[in-house]
């Protein structure tokens, strides 16, 4: 047993000086950092790794997969929101052009008005018509009112 602890005071005492050897090493520059190391690797080569190969062609595949499905999705959520903006201009629009048709038929009637159209025509000389001056160009024709002129075709003898 006393061999033992002598050995094992032997090896704390190696271990020891070891560490204080690095240490001292360490406070100075080292050599690996002075001297660059040449390495050939032209020699190597590498061998083909063909599980490898087969898991990065799967993952690229579910990567791309991924992928598109983010892509589509994005295009998806913009096209909707595009929609979204189109449907309130038009919806903006039916409300300026059902405001507009408003406003236009609010001006028809008040230009169809009878007494606006009357005042008018009394302010540039006009009268009421005397009987027999209105012609209906549709109505029955009578014996004591006026007709109005037509053109009757004249039929053209055949020549043989």
């Amino acid at each position: 047993m006393t061999g033992m602890g002598r050995g094992a005071d032997r090896t704390a005492e190696h271990n020891a000086l070891c560490m204080a050897a690095q240490r001292r090493a360490r406070r100075g520059p080292t050599p690996e950092a002075l001297f660059t190391k040449r390495i050939d690797n032209s020699r190597l080569v590498k061998a083909a790794d063909l599980e490898r190969g087969r898991e990065m062609r799967s993952f690229a595949i579910a990567m791309m997969f991924l992928l598109s499905l983010a892509l589509v999705y994005g295009w998806e959520h913009f096209s909707a929101i595009e929609y979204g903006y189109r449907l309130e201009a038009q919806k903006q629009q039916v409300q300026q052009l059902e405001e507009q048709n408003r406003e236009l038929r609010l001006s028809a009637a008040e230009l169809a008005d009878p007494a606006r159209i009357d005042a008018m025509a009394r302010a540039y000389g006009l009268t009421a018509p005397h009987p027999g001056q209105v012609v209906h160009p549709n109505a029955a024709a009578d014996g004591n009112s006026a007709v109005m002129a037509e053109v009757a075709p004249v039929p053209v003898p055949a020549i043989h």
